[in-house]
């Protein structure tokens, strides 16, 4: 199974209403690719991409390698037949400053890397972010971007968290097309980054 035919951009919607860190994922025309949800309480991060927000079928799940670690690695895996499209892989402590991520086929060879544009906007954001009522402001005008660049340097894709309360609302473009496959690989570990840095703030 591997997403196809999408229509970008796609829209990733937080709830606000759940404690647990489930998003939406829906293209252009409003349709739904995908509900992402994170399971609470876990020390290794464990994340189930279901069809929609029925959960009635999972699709995807993704799963770190070790406990919540700046080195992780998470896995990408098709639910029906177990098989593997690759992993996500943090780029230790160069992420601790701006976000640098390596993505991995099924034969642990590089792909894609995902990198944050300006390492600046989610500084101020943080130091903003403390400060009494304006801080709650900041997700309207400190919003990062993230480019995915393949081996020869192009970028194919672009992620931005777009203007919103509580930094809920990421939006995500294709500049190249790609093969379904990799796109699939690629869509899996955006919405795992995407958790991930949401988390950081």
């Amino acid at each position: 199974m591997v997403l196809n035919n999408l229509n970008y951009p796609l829209d990733f919607k937080f709830k606000i209403s759940t404690l647990a860190s489930d998003f939406n994922i829906t293209d252009r025309n409003g349709n739904y690719v995908a509900y992402v949800r994170q399971k609470m309480f876990k020390l290794k991060e464990d994340v189930i991409v279901f069809n929609d927000e029925s959960k009635s079928k999972e699709l995807f799940r993704i799963r770190a390698n070790k406990w919540i670690d700046f080195n992780s690695s998470y896995s990408l895996n098709e639910v029906a037949t177990g098989k593997s499209f690759g992993r996500l892989a943090r780029k230790g402590m160069r992420s601790i400053w701006k976000a640098s991520y390596d993505i991995l086929d099924a034969n642990d060879q590089p792909k894609f890397k995902i990198q944050e544009d300006n390492a600046w906007v989610r500084f101020f954001d943080g130091m903003v972010g403390e400060i009494p009522i304006i801080g709650m402001f900041t997700g309207y005008f400190l919003n990062p971007t993230y480019t995915v660049s393949g081996l020869d340097g192009k970028a194919y894709f672009k992620l931005k968290k777009m203007p919103s309360f509580f930094g809920r609302r990421f939006q995500l473009d294709r500049l190249i097309d790609i093969d379904d496959e990799e796109e699939s690989v690629v869509i899996l570990s955006l919405l795992m980054m995407t958790l991930l840095e949401r988390a950081r703030g």
